[in-house]
């Protein structure tokens, strides 16, 4: 039995995708540690486990960031500003207990910190695409020459390199960040851009889904069929867009599954017709396994939920990765990519009709699930990581 410990940052799409490799890890004997906060100690606790608490300065789930969607600077310094706060907290945590293997997600940069200190195993749990051979030139130097851009862009990158250089780590920033010297891709290959370019130290398992019975269940009317809305737990506060769902879906003889987030108020919607039911938070896996459309925001999440249950896509992307998404997601045949400004009522309308009478996109989706659902996904990623022990 080894010990493992496993670093995220505090948000649903990065906590998540590892809990079912964790889960396949503690059915095989080995003991995990996930140092996380209050708001995930239970989902945590539910995958085996032993959850190590610690505070953040990332907002709780739900909850508005202290920035504008569009401040890409403050998307990338608050991962920075929490690995800086956690990394002391947790050094303390493993101070008498240390891991013999460290996993981490994108964002959890403390554990590659203590795995390079104390000279441990490393492997990094990606729940989106990877780097490819060319990424930085191709993709990463434009994001840096933006980032510079922007009153204080050169601070944040002097701070993470010196923050670097303080714990010991001789790498350039882009190195540390995205290029691990293992990673397990949590992600199907069909939805990785340049994926012949991609280095043979990432492997490919698909999307790894755990059981959520925590959520609770969700059964579905047994005459209509049922489109899901929801925009994922970041980008919730959208009302406008939510009555324009309501008056595109309603009356069509389906059911509308509406998921609106802490941060709107209900009463924002207006009156709510019988055939939609409105909630801050649904079982999404429960509702995906019986759904015939979704409308998704392109989270990698959310997408490869769509994908595995074999689910037309409705995108409408906000921000990150989500407009990659939503391309490849029609590039597939499998949905549509609608942009926010053209989310009118007649167009999400003619989308769902669309999709859902069209028996090649039923037909290209039964195709990509099938081949998700042989990726290996928990149980090789746990193959992968019993190999470096």
């Amino acid at each position: 039995m080894a010990h493992i410990a496993m670093f995220a940052v505090p948000a649903h799409g990065h906590v998540n995708p590892s809990l079912a490799v964790i889960s396949e890890l503690v059915r095989r004997g080995h003991r995990v540690t996930f140092p996380t906060t209050a708001h995930f100690a239970d989902a945590v606790a539910a995958s085996g486990a032993r959850p190590l608490p610690h505070d953040s300065v990332f907002p709780e789930p739900g909850k508005p960031w202290p920035y504008a969607d569009d401040d890409i600077l403050m998307a990338f310094r608050s991962f920075f500003d929490e690995a800086v706060h956690v990394l002391p907290q947790v050094e303390k945590l493993y101070a008498d207990d240390r891991p013999d293997l460290v996993l981490y997600d994108i964002g959890g940069y403390p554990g590659r910190v203590l795995a390079h200190k104390w000279d441990l195993p490393l492997v990094q749990l990606s729940p989106t695409y990877v780097g490819w051979d060319g990424y930085e030139e191709e993709v990463a130097a434009g994001v840096e020459q933006l980032v510079r851009s922007v009153p204080g862009g050169d601070d944040y990158y002097a701070d993470f390199t010196a923050w670097l250089a303080g714990n010991g780590i001789d790498l350039p920033y882009d190195h540390f960040t995205g290029r691990p010297p293992r990673c397990v891709a949590l992600i199907p290959r069909v939805l990785q851009p340049h994926a012949d370019r991609v280095s043979d130290h990432v492997a490919f398992v698909g999307p790894t889904l755990a059981d959520r019975a925590h959520q609770g269940t969700w059964s579905a009317p047994s005459d209509r069929p049922v489109v899901l809305v929801s925009l994922g737990s970041a980008f919730t506060d959208r009302p406008a867009f939510y009555r324009d769902c309501v008056e595109a879906f309603s009356g069509l003889g389906w059911h509308v599954v509406l998921q609106i987030g802490s941060r709107t108020d209900p009463a924002a919607l207006g009156e709510v017709p019988g055939d939609v039911e409105v909630h801050p938070w649904v079982p999404q896996l429960a509702i995906l396994a019986q759904a015939s459309a979704f409308v998704t925001h392109a989270g990698m999440g959310g997408t490869m939920e769509g994908l595995y249950h074999g689910v037309p896509m409705i995108a409408v992307p906000q921000a990150a990765d989500q407009f990659q998404n939503a391309e490849r997601i029609q590039e597939l045949g499998v949905g549509v990519h609608v942009p926010v400004e053209e989310a009118t009522p007649e167009r999400l309308r003619a989308a769902l009709l669309g999709l859902t009478s069209d028996p090649g996109v039923a037909d290209r989706l039964a195709v990509i699930s099938a081949e998700l659902r042989d990726n290996g996904g928990a149980a090789r990623a746990a193959d992968i990581i019993e190999g470096l022990l």
